[in-house]
Order: structure tokens, then C-alpha cells, then sequence
């Protein structure tokens, strides 16, 4: 459990400079690294942020004032919006991917590519388990390729 936990503090410390690169806070990352692929409610993004709506509403706010993101009336409910990303908020995270996937690629550098792949599907697991457990829909959390491990 040490080692995962080491893992995490890893990979977060990455998001953190990657994040101050771009001059955001680590939570504005989370948020356009969510809203690459989906377009999901204030509600749905608290869920996926594990923070309160007032939260949330805030941090939107905030983005929304950058210019990052933008928000789009429900087809579904009038009562509710879609947080989506602008062209802007694209660009920066568009950005910011690549050097991610490269500080990711240094920690697993010394793991073979099956013990790499293992690795994602393990912790593809791991991530989807967590979001059924918190109401959220582990689909969003699952990769598009899986692998098998026994």
C-alpha cells in the first residue's frame, strides 16, 4: 500500500508542476482534463471532483472567466447546464496532455510493456471501483482497450 501511495504523490506532484505551467491550480486541471471528452452538469462534475456544488459552481465560475470553459444550456433539463470547454480551455489542456503522458511514461520507464499495460489495467480497476462506490459511472473512468489480466 506504501508503494501505491508513493505512486499517487508521484503522479500528483507532476499534475501540480504541469498544472503551474499552464497557471492553474491543481483543481482547474482535474476540471479540463474531465471536460476533454465529456460535457457533463454541475452535479455531474461534483461527482467526478468529490467536491460540494457551491464548489464546483465556483471553480466553473472562475474557468469560465479565463475563458477556459463555457456553459451550455440541457436539452434534457432546463434547470441544469453542461460545463463545456472552449477553444481556449482545449489549447491548454491540449497542451498541457503530451507533458503528461511524458512524466507518466519517466515514473513507468523501467517496467517492461506488459508490465506497463498490467499496470493500467490494474489501476483502471482500481479507479472504476472508487467512482462505483461514489455514484459516479465507472464507464467514464474504464480504458477503451482492456487487456486481460488474470
Amino acid at each position: 500500500m506504501d508503494a501505491l501511495a508513493q505512486l499517487a504523490f508521484a503522479v500528483h506532484a507532476a499534475l501540480v508542476r504541469i498544472a503551474a505551467t499552464h497557471d492553474l491550480s491543481i483543481v482547474q486541471a482535474r476540471l479540463l482534463g474531465i471536460l476533454r471528452d465529456r460535457s457533463p452538469t454541475i452535479t455531474e462534475l461534483s461527482g467526478f471532483l468529490q467536491l460540494d456544488k457551491s464548489s464546483v459552481t465556483g471553480l466553473v465560475d472562475r474557468a469560465e472567466e479565463r475563458g477556459l470553459v463555457r456553459r451550455a444550456a440541457s436539452t434534457d433539463d432546463r434547470r441544469s447546464v453542461h460545463v463545456v470547454l472552449t477553444t481556449t480551455g482545449r489549447e491548454v489542456i491540449d497542451q498541457a496532455a503530451p507533458t503528461l503522458a511524458g512524466e507518466i511514461a519517466l515514473l513507468v520507464a523501467d517496467l517492461s510493456p506488459s508490465q506497463r499495460n498490467r499496470l493500467s489495467v490494474l489501476a483502471s480497476r482500481v479507479v472504476a471501483a472508487d467512482a462505483r462506490r461514489r455514484g459516479v459511472d465507472p464507464v467514464e473512468f474504464t480504458p477503451v482497450a482492456h487487456a486481460q489480466v488474470s
